[in-house]
């Protein structure tokens, strides 16, 4: 079939394989050309397809030559129905490692689940013995907790007050007002559960129960903080009381992994274009600032250029992990630089429907949009017939 985007809000409903495959061949090729590091041989990523979880496989594979498990959800090809793009990024590395000689499994199935987390174990005792990595990038909206049985549902609301400011739409890019209305104490409380540190600390139990865990286990989740202009929404909101719950849970993981030598990291990364951050009002303004200025200074970073970052500079260097005054690590860093901020800040007041094609990167927010479901990338034939049945070796 010929595969094109089907757009409805922040969502594409269709997905490209032969686009997803060439993006993951250029972030493998990215990972190659910056050279080797000395990191893990043996990794357990957890929310692996896409973003932050997929650059962490491939860094992990073909940074440090590891073999590697990853786990997800994702919807699987029908005829005349093409998969989740997370499926089509899947057996694409799949492929590429096994090119490569590289051990590749997957996992599709509720990560929240106790069932995939023996399914993992199993897996790692047959083929591993143990792991010396584990990745804990979930993005998920709901979680059916495995001890309740409950369904719970994250919200994306303010905290004390309504929240009211710029956003904009990225398919018209027509800049508007915003308002959210604030969360009730039921909305904190299940944002929390949903993606909090709940289920990032139930994983590195039950591995360490199972003792699958190497001795010196490193474990990195990932977080994220932003400017004040997001603030209200998101770090001050109930993402944000989850994200201050998952980071404490950092500390109580690595209390539990010091019997191995182990440590629990959050890392705190960049603001990108993901489906998830699409959905976020302000955020999609915010990031089209973002990506002009730091364009412009040379420092801007997609998820594999901030992973790669990640292993090379601040995990894997021979050194101790360096971290903020909370225990944190920064690959934010360029980000939140202040000149970058204040620049941000100053396009922010000037940002309208008619200025913003000018000041921001609109054109870049929506190719990286574009990228998420394999459409945009050049060397592929988006008029040719594809093969939407494509399978994951390690599943199928």
């Amino acid at each position: 079939m010929i595969i094109e985007p089907r757009m409805r809000g922040f969502i594409c409903l269709t997905a490209h394989p032969a686009g997803c495959e060439q993006n993951v061949k250029n972030q493998i090729a990215y990972v190659q050309s910056k050279g080797a590091i000395d990191g893990p041989k043996r990794v357990l990523v957890i929310g692996a397809s896409t973003g932050f979880g997929l650059a962490s496989r491939i860094t992990s594979a073909f940074g440090s030559n590891a073999a590697t498990i990853g786990v997800f959800f994702e919807k699987a090809p029908a005829e005349g129905k093409t998969a989740s793009p997370g499926w089509y990024n899947s057996a694409a590395f799949e492929k590429e490692a096994t090119k490569a000689g590289l051990y590749a499994k997957s996992i599709n199935g509720d990560a929240f689940s106790n069932e995939v987390k023996q399914q993992a174990i199993d897996l790692i005792k047959a083929d591993m013995g143990q792991i010396d990595l584990v990745i804990y990038s979930l993005a998920s909206p709901v979680r059916m907790h495995p001890i309740t049985g409950v369904l719970h549902r994250s919200t994306l609301k303010p905290i004390g007050g309504t929240f009211t400011n710029k956003t904009v739409d990225f398919h018209t890019g027509n800049v508007t007002q915003v308002s959210i209305e604030p969360a009730n104490q039921e909305d904190i409380d299940n944002t929390v559960v949903v993606m909090g540190g709940e289920d990032w600390a139930m994983w590195m139990n039950a591995l360490k129960e199972a003792n699958v865990l190497a001795e010196g286990a490193t474990t990195v989740a990932y977080s994220y903080i932003g400017p004040e202009v997001t603030e209200a929404v998101y770090r001050k909101g109930t993402i944000g009381r989850a994200k201050d719950h998952l980071e404490a849970t950092a500390f109580e993981i690595s209390k539990d992994l010091a019997s191995l030598n182990g440590k629990a990291y959050v890392s705190v990364n960049k603001a990108l274009v993901t489906q998830a951050s699409s959905a976020i009002p302000v955020i999609p303004l915010y990031i089209s600032l973002l990506y002009k200025i730091m364009k412009a200074e040379g420092i801007h970073e997609g998820c594999i250029e901030q992973i790669q970052r990640l292993y090379q500079q601040r995990l894997y260097t021979g050194k101790a992990v360096p971290t903020d005054d909370q225990g944190r690590i920064r690959i934010d860093d360029w980000e939140m630089r202040e000149d970058v901020q204040a620049k941000v800040a100053a396009l922010w007041k000037e940002s309208t429907t008619e200025s913003l094609p000018e000041i921001g990167d609109l054109a870049g927010y929506k190719q990286d949009f574009l990228n998420l479901f394999g459409f945009g990338f050049e060397g592929v034939d988006y008029l040719a017939e594809v093969d939407e049945m494509v399978q994951i070796p390690s599943i199928s």
